[in-house]
């Protein structure tokens, strides 16, 4: 492959890192006593439920994505939050697109109909399928009730060092985001496949159920390792890893059980390190499958009742951005006898689990194949992240 693609990914990705907006000031970890009485979703911290689409999987892949189109209009917008000089976007537009050929199907097909449709230019409507394999930072929990039912439960936090937005205490790319939040229904033969939160414009998935079999959610993690080299290999022609978020849809997709779910997610070779926490509709099934770009190890429930994580569970989590002890502390405060979408709920709106980068809080019940989302904000005083 020629240098424009490699040249136009990496400037994307410096520029990302350097965008030359204010920094946030420095907040100490600021923690609040457990939440309670959050749901249903109300005040401050709800922005809205989040609007439900189907993606029918029978329609050739450039077809399918032509009902959220009103809202897929607005990634020209991200695009240029993403690379905010308008020289790097014409090193995107021209260059990027090369790289698309090299994606596996239907993915690529699918980003080339968006574009085709919407006519956001497919260099861009690419860079925006591509930054969730470096750029993502959250919180997931699967939970068993003493009865032995099973839920999932998110919050997706993105945008971290993407632009300070100062006169809004925000950050710019989490802002933007929020607005393309979506849930969709994706369909064969007019019967539910998988359902999934995402955001407009993105083919890959991030949370999802596949309703009566598992639930998934996929968090980065954060290595030396990380996605960026993953993807400079995949440009350079080396290609025997799978895009984890590529990977995340197809299982939901295609596994029929959780220990299917479980085989894949464990012993694909991917392209990025990553958390998988998946979840299913028997006592004890639940695990955080904890990946490098090589190989996993795999943590499971056991004699737990309940799992959370944005860290390797065998390290004591960072100070500056400990999420899991306050939410295992409000975990610990509900007990198994009381876990419930509800409760999971103020879980997920205690800061700071919730904070600054929070765009969408998830909730799933396998056995009844419900998945729920709502967006979210965190008013201050709030952890920038």
């Amino acid at each position: 492959m020629g240098s424009g693609p490699r040249r136009a990914l990496l400037l994307a990705l410096v520029a990302a890192c350097s965008v030359g907006c204010a920094r946030p000031q420095f907040v100490p970890p600021y923690t609040e006593e457990c939440r309670s009485g959050m749901y249903p979703p109300k005040g401050p911290t709800f922005k809205g439920a989040v609007t439900w689409y189907t993606v029918n999987l029978d329609l050739p892949p450039a077809k399918r994505w032509t009902d959220l189109l009103g809202m897929i209009q607005v990634v020209r917008d991200l695009a240029n939050a993403f690379v905010p000089s308008g020289k790097l976007l014409d090193i995107v537009d021209r260059d990027l697109p090369l790289l698309l050929d090299t994606l596996p199907f239907p993915f690529n097909e699918e980003i080339r109909g968006i574009s085709a449709a919407s006519g956001v230019p497919l260099g861009e409507v690419l860079l925006f399928n591509i930054f969730y394999e470096v750029f993502t930072a959250c919180t997931s929990v699967v939970a068993e009730d003493s009865n032995g039912h099973l839920f999932h439960a998110r919050n997706l936090d993105f945008g971290l060092f993407m632009g300070w937005d100062v006169r809004n205490k925000s950050w710019l790319m989490t802002e933007k985001l929020r607005p393309l939040v979506v849930n969709v229904d994706f369909q064969r033969n007019n019967k539910t496949v998988f359902k999934s939160t995402s955001f407009a414009g993105y083919v890959g998935m991030l949370t999802g159920i596949h309703p009566h079999a598992f639930t998934l959610t996929m968090n980065e993690r954060f290595s030396l390792d990380g996605g960026y080299i993953g993807i400079m290999e995949w440009i350079l022609g080396k290609r025997d890893g799978m895009w984890m978020s590529f990977l995340t849809r197809s299982v939901l997709e295609n596994a029929t059980s959780y220990e299917e779910a479980k085989q894949k997610l464990s012993q694909t070779k991917l392209l990025a390190p990553a958390y998988f926490i998946l979840g299913g509709n028997q006592t004890g099934q639940g695990c955080v499958i904890t990946r490098s770009r090589f190989c996993c190890s795999l943590h499971c429930f056991e004699s737990r009742w309940s799992l959370t994580t944005n860290y390797d569970h065998w390290k004591e989590p960072l100070f500056l951005d400990d999420r899991r002890t306050p939410a295992m502390k409000c975990m610990n405060q509900t007990t198994r006898a009381n876990i419930s979408p509800k409760t999971l709920y103020d879980v997920l709106s205690t800061k700071p689990v919730l904070n600054k980068l929070t765009t969408y809080t998830t909730l799933m019940d396998v056995s009844e194949g419900r998945l729920e989302s709502y967006i979210r904000d965190c008013p201050d005083p709030c952890m920038p992240w």
